[in-house]
């Protein structure tokens, strides 16, 4: 046996040495506000217009002449001609940037085309046509509802997906717009590829029939209040919804989702909005009802001191919790260092919780951001260990059909078609009276770029008997 004395002059023989460096090392991030009197056309710009929504949406960037403008031309004609080839003959979504998103790529330097390029912000929130894959700009399965909600719509924008939740989509619009937005059918404008789905019927009408269904349904208890983006409902018509939700007894959670906070914070800086978050979480605490707010964003640099400001003044004002849903896109957040840089930044500067990020979901035009299954699987795996076990981010798979599964829940995996199978554990409204239900397969489908050879050869057959997304 060994003795004790030996064990201690073994352990201290041990940390004498030099301890090798971990694969990830940690780094405080102390944010900063980017310089936005670099841009040409905000050199007068003051704080207090930075600081004010309204100035912030009336100057937002919405086509290529408006970003020549602010710019300066500085990024060169080969940028701007590749950004409006984009929309031309790509594009899902139309160009709608607030100031606030536009500084936050390449946010410390000089404008510069091959900076501007490489940025991650940029490469999610400003794609240009050389960024779409040449051969496989869509998977052959994409399209344009690929997670199915209006089937599952209970009432016009009411989403019942779940068995105890819902989604309730009270606008069709936000203030910014993501490339790679899951609702691309019925959230912002038309695009030359992409003619909008609308909501037919009156917004008061429409969150009445809401409301009557989730009285009516109290096997409900959790409700997502998003869009679009709730920071561009007009505050009392927000207020008085999740006022309304207050006051039904089998709602015990509620979840408003902007990805504003991340990209238009002066918002929710506003003090009509603060006073009516604290009003609102009073009454939720009073009943017994968690409030939190829900976020996006996929890149540390998003987390500016205005976004931290914001988070903890909401957080000050009564929520429950800030938490962020993050979507997972090839060269924006690709790497466990990314990740892990992103959620430390989250939680450092603005208090919030890393909860999820996504696969991106199966929709036109979003192959070149899209990662198979396994990557998303190696990256769950990269960053335990580093954060909190609370604030663990699930890497999950949202799969059609199905709903968010862990990325290592998969049933089957064909890597190389890219065919991961999923089952599910409760039923639908969509087949809420099939009794095998709970037995049929679903699937997700990896990027066929990403496949080998021989995968991408069978898929280049399967397309012409599949044709393109629906």
């Amino acid at each position: 046996m060994v003795s004790r004395s030996l064990r201690a002059e073994t352990r201290s023989e041990d940390t004498a040495a030099e301890p090798l460096p971990q694969p990830y090392a940690y780094r405080r991030h102390e944010a900063v506000e980017p310089e936005w009197r670099r841009f040409p056309g905000w050199r007068d710009v003051t704080e207090a217009q930075w600081r004010d929504a309204q100035w912030q949406r009336a100057h937002c960037v919405k086509n290529v002449r408006q970003l020549h403008e602010v710019t300066g031309g500085a990024l060169g004609e080969v940028f701007y001609a590749d950004l409006e080839s984009d929309q031309r003959d790509h594009a899902t979504m139309s160009i709608l940037l607030p100031p606030h998103v536009l500084n936050t790529i390449a946010p410390y330097g000089e404008l510069e085309t091959t900076a501007w390029y490489d940025d991650p912000v940029r490469r999610y929130m400003l794609p240009v046509a050389s960024d779409r894959h040449p051969l496989w700009p869509d998977h052959p399965m994409a399209s344009r509802d690929s997670l199915h909600e209006a089937e599952m719509w209970a009432v016009e924008g009411l989403t019942h997906r779940y068995p105890t939740k819902v989604l309730a989509e009270l606008v069709t619009t936000c203030p910014q717009y993501c490339g790679h937005c899951t609702r691309m059918d019925l959230v912002g404008t038309s695009t030359a590829q992409v003619t909008k789905y609308r909501f037919v019927l009156r917004p008061a009408d429409r969150l009445d029939r809401m409301i009557d269904y989730l009285r009516a349904t109290p096997a409900v208890r959790d409700v997502v209040v998003s869009g679009g983006d709730v920071a561009n409902v007009p505050w009392p018509r927000l207020a008085s919804f999740v006022d309304r939700l207050l006051e039904l007894d089998s709602v015990r959670d509620i979840r408003l989702a902007s990805k504003g906070l991340v990209g238009l914070p002066q918002h929710w800086l506003a003090p009509q909005v603060l006073d009516g978050i604290a009003d609102l979480s009073a009454k939720a605490r009073a009943r017994g009802v968690s409030l939190a707010l829900h976020t996006h964003a996929n890149a540390a640099q998003q987390v500016t001191p205005l976004v931290a400001e914001a988070s903890r003044a909401l957080l000050a004002a009564g929520l429950r919790d800030v938490r962020n849903q993050g979507v997972l896109l090839d060269g924006v957040n690709s790497t466990p260092e990314a990740l892990l840089d992103l959620c430390f930044a989250l939680l450092d500067s603005a208090g919030v919780m890393p909860y999820y990020f996504y696969l991106c979901d199966m929709i036109p035009g979003a192959e070149h951001w899209r990662l198979p299954l396994h990557r998303a699987q190696a990256l769950q795996r990269s960053i335990m260990g580093y954060l909190p076990g609370f604030a663990t981010p699930r890497l999950v798979c949202d799969v059609p059909y199905v709903g968010k599964r862990w990325v290592d829940q998969v049933d089957g995996y064909d890597r190389t078609r890219g065919i991961s199978s999923w089952t599910k554990n409760y039923r639908t409204t969509v087949d809420h009276t099939d009794p095998a239900a709970l037995d049929q397969v679903h699937h997700y489908y990896d990027p066929v770029h990403t496949l080998p050879e021989q995968g991408q050869k069978w898929w280049t057959s399967a397309r012409t008997l599949i044709g393109g997304p629906a």
